[in-house]
């Protein structure tokens, strides 16, 4: 069974979300729902997904943007998650290609500072060991004339040696989308502005959800056999709602990143360095601009929308001014911002930054399985352990035998390449990609980043590109307009702020670049989701409230 994943299909998958039960309801579509859904449809479950708001739009899409194997986890000796996610890593590599690229970072090792030489190579090659990383990527040990002359910006008087390893960046909420679309070929329905305002009970246990569609301000009742809380920094409140908030809850910390342009900052490697009060901090260039995060503090405020202080900014600028000292950034200097939150378990006496990052799973009396914490780089291993508590539950409740998981060897939308990879490989794909677009006179690099985003699907993203082109002659135009349809019928794209936050990710990464297409935008897809005069301007409006978050703190 295939299901489209289509914004112009919202009316129908709803329907067909009430017309029968499910074998498994889950509620959340961050990267963890995202992943529970592919794994159970790829098992033969029947499955339902809704999302309050968009699909990624809460920590999925405000993270660092890095596949990585937790380095940082070694300093609390938590070697089994370090094995866990580094091997995981290269499972998501393989599996979405497109949008997990390996990333050299270099790692400056400063005095005083909290990782020294003998610390930091031991620390490394225990590592490279746990994570079974590949002999070409293992960690290289740096005197300071070799870390300066790979990093020049980094030439700190407080700067005593480095160290270069690997870790994979990708686009968390483009890895949520692709984890989606991938799902719904395996017959997944998923639908995002979809609120469940309550749970339905029979016989004091869980089985469904009352459901409202704030796009058509429609109520709908799902019913399915088992229900699983995903829904990350809000898995306490959907606990509360079932009555079952006890014993461990979460503990929300906050990270912002800000994005400053490579004119201004031009970083050639990543860094993950050293602050000195016992935090560590990355700056990875991307495309024309360098993001810097995060910090890590206590957060206790509205879940939805988390703030960009000054204070959060300065802090992030003051690390990059004192490692980088050359670059003397400037409030003014930083183009936007993102904020995003960490749904941690709780530990009593602990720092922020001292919590751990596993996942857990709760249950409740009802039925309810809700699952938190946890990393990106682990979401297709807590994927698993749900789904597999959902196998023995059916073993137990139905007599029913479920497969086991098999996402381990899937592709995932747009990593479907025929090749054996290699980073050549795909540059050498990518380049004949664009042999074949380039006569609509798109740029290689406007061209290349759309390959990155699209991956394989960059085919029918060129497809349409073409025919609008022949139609207008006008290059940008076309692509844009085509990049708008291939999301509103392949990635559910309902609102303008699903296309610039999280399936562009213009408003983090070019932001400056919006406003000149910004009411383009909005006229296409009001012509393709037939908007009324007053739902564009709500849509207008809606994205301007976004579009100054990302820039509150200037």
């Amino acid at each position: 069974m295939e299901s489209k994943f289509s914004a112009n299909e919202r009316k129908k998958i709803l329907q067909n979300l009430s017309s029968k039960e499910f074998d498994i309801l889950i509620v959340g579509g961050g990267i963890t729902g995202a992943g529970i859904a592919l794994d159970a449809a790829s098992r033969g479950l029947s499955v339902a997904l809704v999302e309050k708001d968009d699909f990624a739009s809460g920590t999925s899409s405000r993270s660092t943007k890095l596949v990585h194997g937790g380095l940082r986890y070694l300093e609390h000796l938590e070697l089994g998650l370090v094995k866990e996610v580094g091997r995981e890593r290269e499972i998501v590599h393989k599996n979405a290609s497109h949008i997990v690229l390996p990333e050299k970072m270099i790692l400056p090792i400063i005095e005083n500072g909290t990782l020294g030489e003998f610390t930091t190579s031991i620390a490394l090659y225990v590592y490279d060991y746990l994570a079974g990383v590949k002999k070409e990527e293992n960690r290289k040990m740096l005197t300071r004339e070799e870390t300066i002359e790979k990093e020049p910006l980094i030439d700190s008087p407080i700067l005593k040696s480095g160290a270069q390893y690997y870790e994979y960046k990708t686009d968390d909420s483009r890895l949520t989308i692709e984890v989606l679309k991938k799902a719904a070929e395996y017959g997944s329905l998923a639908v995002n502005y979809t609120e469940v305002t309550d749970f339905i009970y029979e016989n004091k246990k869980i089985k469904g959800a009352e459901v409202f569609d704030k796009i058509n301000n429609e109520k709908i009742k799902i019913t399915a056999k088992y229900i699983v809380n995903a829904t990350g920094a809000w898995v306490d409140k959907m606990r509360t709602k079932d009555k079952s908030l006890k014993g461990k809850r979460l503990h929300h910390t906050k990270g912002i990143h800000i994005v400053i342009q490579k004119s201004k900052f031009n970083l050639k490697h990543a860094i993950y360095f050293d602050v000195g009060d016992k935090r560590m901090i990355f700056a990875i260039p991307r495309f024309n601009v360098v993001y810097i995060g995060t910090t890590d503090t206590t957060y206790t405020g509205n879940l939805d929308n988390p703030d960009i202080t000054k204070e959060d900014v300065q802090y992030l600028l003051n690390a990059i001014n004192k490692i980088a000292p050359t670059a003397n950034l400037k409030i003014e200097d930083v183009d936007s911002g993102w904020s995003g939150l960490r749904p941690l378990i709780h530990e009593d006496g602990k720092d922020p930054s001292e919590l751990s990052r596993k996942d857990e799973i709760f249950y409740s009396k009802t039925g309810l399985i809700s699952i938190a914490g946890g990393k990106l780089t682990g979401y297709r291993m807590m994927s698993k352990k749900v789904v597999d508590i959902v196998r023995e539950r059916f073993k137990e409740d139905y007599n029913k035998s479920i497969g086991k998981c098999i996402t381990k060897g899937i592709k995932l939308s747009g990593g479907e390449f025929k090749f054996e990879y290699s980073l050549g490989a795909l540059v050498e794909y990518a380049d004949k990609k664009y042999d074949e677009a380039k006569q609509t006179g798109i740029s290689i690099e406007n061209f290349k980043n759309l390959f990155y985003r699209y991956g394989t699907n960059i085919d029918t993203v060129t497809e349409n590109a073409y025919e609008f082109y022949n139609q207008s002659k006008d290059t940008e135009k076309s692509w844009l307009k085509s990049e708008i349809l291939y999301c509103i019928e392949n990635e559910m794209v309902t609102k303008l702020t699903d296309f610039f936050i999280r399936r562009t990710g213009m408003i983090f990464f070019s932001i400056n670049e919006i406003k000149p297409i910004l009411n383009f935008v909005a006229d296409e897809m009001a012509t393709l989701l037939k908007w009324s005069p007053e739902i564009k301007q709500e849509n207008l409006e809606n994205f301007n409230q976004e579009y100054l978050h990302a820039i509150s703190f200037k």
